[in-house]
């Protein structure tokens, strides 16, 4: 059912109500919403504010206005939302995901790899060694890194996945790189991931791959027990 709406709420309130009707299954994907009438009166509110919450729900994804047929479900999750949700994740969690994604990106870019991505891999990690004490160049080009191993996948529903957390993955690159209670991967650690790839051994890539931040992790279990 929906949660009728309390005083000062409006607009906002009005939205994670919908939301969460939507999470909870109250209309299934495809299932026509009822009339802002009828909404206005569940949730106790103005037909202007419904019409405003489903606006912001049909522009994250989650609803689909048809004209003169309808608002739809085209969606039980918000995208932003629950990128907002994996950001308020432990940052253990985070990790155990990215190691999943990078494990599986490695092993895929071992048998896939082209020339093109070996060249951007190397040049990125030449610029991490490169960057020394620099932190925030580190950074970024570890990221380089990363996001061209995952490319070098060739698979584009892992490449837009990753994508999507990269926020959560650069967190725990920096988190890595600045804690001294966590292990941080070394350059070396990084070139044997990638010389592993350049020869094209999958099992070694997914091996090291897993390994690089491992220790990382255990840390980071450790310290959120």
């Amino acid at each position: 059912m929906l949660q009728r709406i309390r005083k000062g709420s409006l607009v906002e309130t009005a939205i994670e109500s919908l939301r969460g009707a939507i999470e909870d299954r109250v209309w299934s994907v495809g299932d026509r919403l009822p009339v802002e009438s009828e909404l206005s009166e569940s949730l106790g509110v103005s037909r202007n504010t419904v019409r405003e919450a489903v606006r912001v729900l049909v522009h994250v994804g989650m609803l689909e206005t048809r004209q003169g047929d309808g608002t739809y479900v085209r969606a039980t999750r918000d995208a932003g939302e629950t990128l907002r949700r994996i950001a308020r994740t432990q940052l253990a969690d985070q990790l155990e995901v990215r190691i999943m994604l990078e494990t599986e990106a490695a092993k895929l870019a071992a048998s896939r790899r082209t020339d093109e991505d070996l060249r951007r891999m190397t040049n990125a990690l030449d610029a991490r060694a490169k960057a020394g004490a620099v932190l925030p160049l580190r950074i970024r080009h570890d990221e380089a890194f990363h996001h061209a191993l995952v490319a070098a996948s060739h698979n584009s529903a892992l490449v837009e996945l990753y994508d999507y957390f990269s926020h959560a993955v650069s967190l725990t690159i920096e988190q890595t790189e600045t804690d001294s209670d966590l292990p941080e991967p070394s350059q070396e650690d990084h070139e044997l991931l990638l010389a592993a790839v350049r020869r094209r051994d999958t099992g070694k890539a997914e091996q090291l791959a897993r390994q690089l931040l491992a220790p990382s992790l255990r840390a980071l279990q450790r310290l959120e027990t």
